[in-house]
């Protein structure tokens, strides 16, 4: 028998610590509990605690900080969770204390089970067996077996072999939006490792010849797949949370991303692959969702904050009830100090601990709301973020609205980027040849001043044509219409407002001609994401033609229908070689990747001859401006003199023309001694569709046509 005691503790750091003796502090904080216990577990015995510790209020407490401190114990072979005591009393003050339930510690690195997954059935803390009112009574079920455990993880000797954020500027960075396991899960992607971190170390090669220089995950803290009871009806499978928006953890990684087997062995896997990415100058930014949790409304389950301080944590509405701001049950009661504290220590964990290069918070506006549910912006947990020391030069990317109708687009504090969803909407609505967008086209490629041009930055707009949630870019170009049966909703979940064109038949198509039009649209969007002002975003799959077969919503398809297909590179080389040297010509040319705002004025002034912009119809200078105009050109001055880059003084030309037909454009005069050359058109297939500098053809004198639904960029030379 292990011989150990137990000492009074410290209440900070929250979680558990290691002393340079080998001894262990725990400190967790609960309010208005009245009793905890701390239970100790064998890794390789699961099934009921090893040892136990009651801590005493008197002793055990400071402030609203339980806390003790274990010496003698083998913590390699442990792990632990806790028990919280008080009152049940859902109606009357919100408390939801249940000790039959087990509890794992908020600041928990890693997380174990017997087979490492969420069981929820016996982790809710209501008694399922009443007949009515069920959330209002007390379950007698205890979980001591199948409840997920905490793995006291202690990597202090990492070599992270001179690692350092590569600290790519904001307006110089291409984001690659994946998911850590769907990137490579697919026998395709031909790793040794498949849908891991170790598996996306492997792909690392690939990143850096699209050219890419950040990933963003989707969220990969710890969630449960399995929260979902529904199957598809097409094949009977059982649906799984894929996306991994409802996390149950905020220092924890998902284990399932983990090719190790060893409790705890996703955070060295995690690290490596950061400092394998950095020696390749990639970031990683993460995809966080601090504005609720898993625990979901009043029936949800009791696995962390609901059974430690349900009133402290979340938005109660009427003590019972639970304001649902994120539309997923739930809402995190971000401004309230603790809570505004662990989420801080949280993203300072990830940076200091985990070398991670910026985040994007989901559903951002929730964390700009007080307890009343208002938005207070710039007083708000928001430029708490912004200004913490530790997070300084940090990637701050917000998604500006939530579930509840807060759209604050452009309001964030100064720090902030944000998803610009009217850049994606208006690009859509023009390429897809509606009415009344023209305008909003040149506002978005100037890197929408209306919304950034307040004392912000082009560079705080994150503009993207497609994102995880909604269509990919080949099924934008493929479906008018959504096809979600397969999520068991009845095609009733996902938006119906895709701004999306099929080009004459619904879904895949042996017809040349669509196709040849969906691949040129394809061309379209990414080359104008890469020539607006602003930091491009891509979908991780569209760069090889990725389809969910019209699936606008596969948070629940953890299957091939998410999985990237990597045979598709070889089979629409056409997209991918497009995408890699569009990219490379945003990456070569510094006047696309502006720090700041060159021209004060509206950009769709008809009034304005701007010296960095001028626009252009199909005659010089006149560009037209009406609902009905489907087209429109300009001609981008890089003069030193203009733009103060230093040492660069190109000039381009682009026309776009999103009509049905072929248009004439006239023609700027060139520069003594310089002729206008084709850079690129989208009309053409691979291999005439880009070209290097060097490879540019004949000049082009007078005007150009450019043929219907295509984009057309010539260069000074």
């Amino acid at each position: 028998m292990q011989e150990y005691k137990s000492l009074k503790g410290r209440p900070y750091p929250l979680g558990s610590s290691f002393d340079k003796k080998g001894g262990l502090n725990f400190a967790v904080l609960s309010k208005n509990s009245q009793g905890v216990t701390l239970e100790f577990y064998k890794l390789n015995d699961l099934g009921s605690p090893f040892v136990s510790f009651e801590l005493n209020p008197k002793k055990n407490k400071t402030g609203d900080i339980w806390h003790i401190h274990i010496i003698g114990l083998d913590f390699s072979l442990l792990c632990y969770a806790y028990r919280f005591s008080g009152e049940y009393s859902p109606e009357k003050t919100g408390d939801r204390f249940n000790r039959n339930k087990l509890l794992i510690d908020p600041y928990a690195r890693a997380l174990v089970s017997f087979d490492n997954r969420w069981h929820f059935d016996a982790a809710y803390g209501y008694d399922k067996a009443q007949k009515k009112d069920v959330d209002l009574y007390p379950s007698p079920v205890d979980n001591s077996g199948p409840g997920m455990k905490c793995v006291l993880v202690d990597d202090s000797h990492y070599d992270w072999q001179d690692d350092h954020h590569p600290r790519i500027p904001l307006n110089k960075t291409i984001i690659y939006e994946t998911h850590a396991r769907g990137t490579t899960m697919h026998q395709s992607s031909r790793v040794a490792s498949r849908g891991t971190f170790a598996g996306i170390a492997e792909k690392i090669p690939y990143f850096r010849e699209l050219g890419i220089t950040a990933i963003e995950f989707l969220p990969v803290h710890e969630f449960n797949e399995d929260e979902i009871i529904r199957v598809n009806p097409k094949t009977g499978e059982r649906l799984k949370n894929y996306w991994g928006y409802n996390s149950l953890s905020f220092f924890a990684l998902n284990s399932l991303y983990s090719s190790s087997k060893e409790p705890g062995g996703v955070v060295v896997e995690f690290k490596d692959m950061v400092r394998q990415l950095h020696y390749a100058d990639i970031e990683v930014i993460l995809d966080v969702v601090y504005n609720h949790t898993g625990e979901g409304n009043e029936v949800g389950p009791s696995v962390a904050f609901r059974g430690i301080d349900n009133r402290l944590y979340y938005h109660l509405d009427a003590n019972r009830f639970y304001k649902n701001y994120s539309g997923c049950g739930n809402t995190l009661n971000c401004n309230h100090s603790a809570v505004k504290q662990m989420i801080l220590d949280s993203l300072r964990y990830f940076v200091s601990e985990m070398h991670v290069d910026g985040f994007r918070f989901d559903l951002a506006a929730i964390l700009g709301r007080d307890a009343s549910g208002a938005w207070i912006g710039v007083n708000s947990l928001l430029r708490d973020i912004e200004e913490d020391p530790i997070l300084a030069g940090t990637k701050l990317i917000a998604e500006g609205w939530d579930a509840a109708g807060c759209y604050k687009v452009g309001e964030f504090p100064p720090g902030w980027a944000e998803w610009n969803g009217k850049f994606r909407d208006d690009i859509r609505s023009f390429m897809k040849g509606d009415d009344g967008f023209v305008s909003a086209l040149a506002t978005r490629i100037c890197g929408s001043p209306d919304l950034y041009g307040n004392g912000r930055a082009p560079y705080h707009s994150i503009n993207f044509i497609t994102s995880h949630d909604g269509f990919t870019l080949r099924d934008l170009v493929t479906y008018n219409n959504k096809n979600n049966f397969e999520n068991g909703e009845y095609n009733a979940d996902g938006t119906d407002d895709n701004r999306s064109y099929n080009y004459g038949a619904e879904g895949e198509t042996g017809d040349i001609e669509i196709n040849r039009t969906r691949i040129r649209q394809a061309k379209n969007f990414v080359t104008l994401l890469m020539i607006s002002q602003g930091t491009p975003m891509i979908l991780g799959g569209d760069e090889f033609y990725r389809t969910q077969r019209g699936n606008n919503n596969c948070y629940c398809q953890d299957n091939k229908l998410s999985w990237f297909d990597w045979d598709f590179i070889e089979k629409y080389r056409e997209v991918f070689d497009y995408f890699k040297k569009i990219i490379a010509f945003r990456r070569e040319n510094p006047i696309f990747c502006l720090e700041t705002f060159l021209n004060k004025s509206d950009a769709h002034n008809p009034e304005i001859s701007a010296k960095f912009i001028d626009w252009h119809g199909v005659k010089l200078n006149q560009p037209d401006w009406s609902n009905i105009s489907h087209s429109l050109a300009f001609t981008i001055n890089g003069l030193s003199k203009i733009t103060s880059i230093k040492n660069y003084d190109k000039r381009f030309y682009i026309a776009i023309n999103a009509f049905s037909q072929p248009l004439i454009f006239e023609l700027p005069p060139a520069r003594p001694k310089m002729h206008w050359r084709l850079k690129a058109d989208t009309f053409e297939k691979s291999g005439k569709d880009i070209f290097a500098d060097d490879e540019m053809p004949a000049r082009v004198e007078g005007s150009i046509k450019v043929r219907p639904r295509s984009i057309v960029i010539l260069a000074e030379k």
